[in-house]
């Protein structure tokens, strides 16, 4: 009996203790960084170890906390941190240090330490995601771990470029607050940097707005939605619609929640209000924003609308000040985005109003009110300390050199700006957008908006191709968009997202220094922490 109760003792002793979980592989990190130095032996991370943080930056709490957040579910509980404290044996440590860029990090794993150098907590955060990447992907399944191999190594990394960014679509279909939240930890996992929230369009306004609350009570809520493909054109009796209403729209207090847990994921939100074009939501919900007045239903179909605001009422301009006076107010980024594009001049050309607007400002075509119409909005945003960005149609009427220019039409539209010395981004249908098809069998694919963009394509992005050293220099960096028209679900969000935004990544990352060949084993072996955390991807676009 004495016997068995010792043994019953070592069985729960040795339970408790949980396992040690293994290096599983060699160091593989996406995207690629610019140095890695393998070397002997491993790091025993574990729940006792310390973390000591060395830093002036006010900003580290983030990182520390983003350390624990990646730990907590392999460990039970979270790392001790000491600040400030000595650099230690045993710990993890971060060390701020003027030599590398606010961006860029140094991370050393010795059997006897770990060391993180920075300029800042930027780059520390990035080393927190390189560290995910380097434990077993073990450590993340069930069961507590007692301590988690790291590999010896010697990384120096920093980006090449600025803006690594991703555009979500909600107009077309609503995604809740967590929802993007989850989308905010895919981008802070590959080390991208912004968020381009497209809050408005035909569909449906998203944002609450305080002064005109029409916008949210009539103009998020459509009362159907097509189903399948929008033929475009004319509607008749082959089209199929689901009569559910679809609606949602976040409280300004929900946004400032999205945009404090993106700041602390070290990602900028941009925001987007549609201008002139894409507007029937808001036409739905005040008629006397349109140049006919009429009573609009917000759009249920997908394709390009002629119904767009009235450039010659003073009082189109008056709402979208006020609108974007509040927009200033919840998003601190330095830019905002208008969209700008596919902007019909139909309704101008037989509207008075606008007629007359023309012969008052000397303008010759109907195209051109556009061209005023961004400049009146371009000085608004200069008012409040901030930048217009816009999709390239803004370059076809006429743009100021301040105004950044985000090319979706392929490259031409962003060489043609960054020749005239405008910046860009690159977000070209041929690299980056997500809602294409992943293969040119669609037999097995959901519905997607057509073309076929498969992972190698994304990564064969040259955002500079073509431009000169001082025309790079204006060329801020790429964008993945994921319009949402066939998109109706989170889930089929994520399985269009991935896992091409890891390609995407590393073009914004370190678009000097990609191998295809190379990239793809780093990649299938990211996809075991997609496995880990329950995201959805397509898993055939990896095939060799």
């Amino acid at each position: 009996m004495g016997k068995l109760r010792i043994l019953l003792a070592l069985g729960v002793l040795c339970c408790g203790c949980g396992r040690v979980v293994p290096v599983d592989g060699p160091v593989s990190v996406v995207p690629a960084p610019v140095s890695v130095t393998p070397a002997e032996g491993v790091f025993r991370l574990s729940a006792s170890t310390r973390v000591v943080v060395r830093s002036s930056d006010g900003r580290m709490p983030f990182v520390t906390d983003a350390l624990n957040e990646l730990l907590r579910p392999v460990f039970g509980e979270e790392l001790t941190c000491l600040s400030p404290a000595p650099v230690q044996d045993g710990a993890v440590n971060f060390i701020e240090t003027d030599s590398i860029s606010s961006d860029g990090y140094s991370l050393t794993i010795t059997p006897d330490r770990v060391e993180v150098r920075s300029g800042g907590a930027e780059g520390a955060f990035y080393a927190v995601q390189t560290l995910r990447q380097l434990m077993p992907a073990a450590a993340f399944g069930k069961g507590r771990a007692k301590a988690v191999e790291l590999p010896a190594v010697a990384i120096a990394d920093r980006p090449e470029m600025g803006y690594r960014g991703m555009m979500l679509d909600v107009a077309r279909h609503f995604f809740t607050v967590e929802e993007v939240k989850r989308v905010l930890d895919l981008l802070a996992m590959h080390k991208m940097n912004v968020f381009h929230w497209h809050l408005t369009d035909d569909q449906g306004w998203r944002i609450e707005i305080g002064k005109y609350p029409e916008l949210t009570r009539i103009g998020s809520v459509r009362t159907r939605t097509l189903i399948g493909k929008d033929p475009g054109g004319e509607y008749d009796e082959t089209c199929r619609y689901d009569e559910t209403p679809h609606g949602g729209f976040y409280t300004q207090d929900e946004i400032r929640d999205v945009v404090e847990y993106a700041a602390r994921r070290f990602i900028t939100v941009i925001p987007e209000i549609e201008f002139p074009g894409h507007a029937v939501a808001a036409l739905a919900s005040y008629p006397w924003l349109s140049c006919t007045g009429e009573q609009y239903e917000v759009r249920q179909t997908w394709d390009i609308d002629d119904r767009v605001f009235c450039i010659g009422r003073d009082s189109t301009f008056r709402f979208i000040e006020g609108v974007l006076e509040e927009v200033v107010a919840l998003f601190p980024s330095t830019y905002i985005h208008i969209g700008g594009d596919e902007c019909p001049t139909d309704r101008w050309e037989q509207c008075p109003r606008c007629r007359e607007r023309m012969r008052a400002e000397g303008l010759t075509r109907p195209r051109q009110l556009q061209g005023y119409a961004t400049t009146r909005i371009e000085r608004f945003l200069r008012s409040h300390g901030r930048r217009l960005i816009g999709w390239d149609e803004i370059l076809d009427s006429g743009v100021s050199r301040t105004a950044v220019v985000m090319s979706w039409r392929g490259t031409e539209g962003g060489i043609r700006a960054a020749r005239q010395g405008n910046e860009v981004v690159m977000a070209p249908t041929t690299h980056c957008y997500f809602d294409y098809y992943q293969t040119a069998d669609t037999a097995g694919e959901p519905l997607a908006w057509g073309g076929c963009l498969p992972l190698e394509k994304v990564y064969a992005l040259s955002p500079c191709e073509r431009l000169d050293s001082v025309q790079r220099a204006s060329v801020l960096g790429v964008q993945a968009n994921l319009w949402t028209e066939y998109i109706p679900d989170f889930a089929q969000a994520q399985y269009m997202l991935l896992p091409r935004l890891g390609a995407l990544a590393e073009v914004g990352w370190s678009p000097g220094r990609k191998d295809y060949a190379e990239f793809l084993p780093r990649l299938k072996r990211l996809t075991r922490f997609y496995d880990a955390c329950g995201y959805v991807y397509a898993k055939h676009s990896l095939a060799d």
